[in-house]
């Protein structure tokens, strides 16, 4: 099977933090090819052996050394991934948890070991494409979304405290006034052990990824991701479009977005077919059985 990725990511620390603690990373793991830059113009690969990451790594704000946890969460994810040659998608699911959980392990020794970066931590969306799936892991409340078909839907569920109450059954725009509603549940680093939320997707030909840190995606509505990528004629305006918008609307968070369109030898939408038909949770987060 053939799968090419149209990649493109851009990143900025928008206008309030002095920093930007955002890191992301797209990798060719067969070639090795690493795309870091946020200026770089659209990229195509094509999905060999060892697969391609996509990984968006959101610093807490407020943390220390928030830019050295989401750095080191997107290079550890890269270079776990790159050690093993996956084969079955039962087994790529387990690589995937368990680069996320050493990723986890090293920002928590380093936060033991560095001065200054006690506490630090990060959120992880990963999306590890192998085959004709993308392999989604999740820590904290960084997105993914997937376009496809005309539809545009998020495809994972934000570990926040804003998402806890509006699961529970609080309205949205009552959640919204809770002080802690700008708190995660989880963090890459803050604890010796994370519970990766993972799910598995069955790509299909013309679907296109979208990953974002919570400085786009709270700033931004579905329907406005939609339009960027469908109303652009490269994948680098999109990008530059989301974060245009996240600009506009007071760039108060840094801003995160890496786009993948998918070709290739897959599979087309077949007719009545949800985007939940060919999604599989593989493991959940849960917290007091709110998920």
């Amino acid at each position: 099977m053939t799968v090419d990725l149209a990649v493109c990511a851009r990143t900025d620390a928008g206008f309030v933090r002095p920093a930007n603690e955002d890191a992301f990373v797209i990798a060719d793991l067969t070639s090795g090819c690493v795309i870091s830059d946020p200026h770089a113009s659209s990229r195509h690969l094509e999905v060999g052996q060892r697969g391609v990451l996509l990984a968006v790594s959101d610093g807490l704000g407020g943390h220390a050394a928030g830019e050295v946890a989401s750095a080191l969460v997107v290079e550890s994810m890269r270079q776990s991934l790159s050690r093993s040659i996956p084969s079955e998608p039962a087994e790529v699911d387990e690589l995937v948890a368990e680069a996320a959980q050493r990723a986890n392990q090293l920002v928590w020794e380093a936060a033991a070991q560095r001065p200054g970066c006690q506490r630090m931590g990060a959120t992880l969306t990963a999306v590890f494409v192998h085959g004709g799936f993308a392999h989604i892991a999740e820590v904290g409340d960084s997105r993914a979304y997937l376009l496809r078909d005309q539809a545009i839907e998020q495809i994972t569920h934000d570990q926040s405290y804003l998402q806890l109450l509006i699961d529970r059954g609080v309205p949205p725009w009552e959640a919204r006034r809770s002080p802690h509603s700008g708190d995660v549940l989880q963090a890459m680093g803050v604890r010796p052990h994370v519970t990766v939320a993972l799910e598995r997707l069955a790509l299909r030909r013309g679907d296109c990824l979208i990953l974002c840190s919570d400085g786009l995606s709270s700033k931004v509505v579905d329907a406005e991701l939609r339009a960027a990528v469908q109303w652009a004629r490269e994948l680098d305006a999109a990008c530059e479009r989301m974060i245009d918008l996240a600009l506009e609307r007071g760039g108060d968070d840094n801003i995160t977005a890496i786009v993948a369109g998918v070709s290739g030898d897959l599979p087309p939408v077949n007719a009545g077919e949800r985007i939940a038909d060919t999604l599989q949770i593989v493991q959940a987060f849960r917290v007091d059985g709110a998920r």
